[in-house]
């Protein structure tokens, strides 16, 4: 036991929680939102609901989403809009550099 005045130091756990927390891509903010709408190949979003236009990662998914939302119409798999065939990533090089990843520095 510590006593009153004397500071506690931080676990090992507890800094590798930090440290996680610090440097993984959680999908957050600009660099996550391409990932989250499909915009890009590979995004999280892969199906379109054609009715509504909400995306969904996983046929499971939007079958949830279509029972929920559209219930007086039958759900038919074939109709779905698939993000990851229709929109091919945009590979033309820019004259900027290359951005670094989620936190660092470019690696040499």
């Amino acid at each position: 036991m510590t006593g009153k005045a004397k500071p506690k130091k931080h676990t090992a756990k507890e800094l590798a929680a930090k440290l996680d927390a610090a440097t993984t891509n959680r999908g957050g903010g600009k660099a996550g939102l391409a990932d989250r709408t499909g915009k890009e190949k590979g995004g999280h979003a892969k199906l379109e609901c054609p009715l509504c236009k909400v995306t969904a990662p996983d046929i499971k998914s939007m079958q949830i989403h279509h029972d929920a939302r559209h219930p007086k119409i039958p759900f038919d798999d074939s109709k779905l809009n698939n993000l990851h065939s229709t929109v091919v990533a945009d590979t033309s090089t820019s004259t900027s550099k290359p951005k670094p990843g989620v936190r660092g520095s470019l690696k040499k």
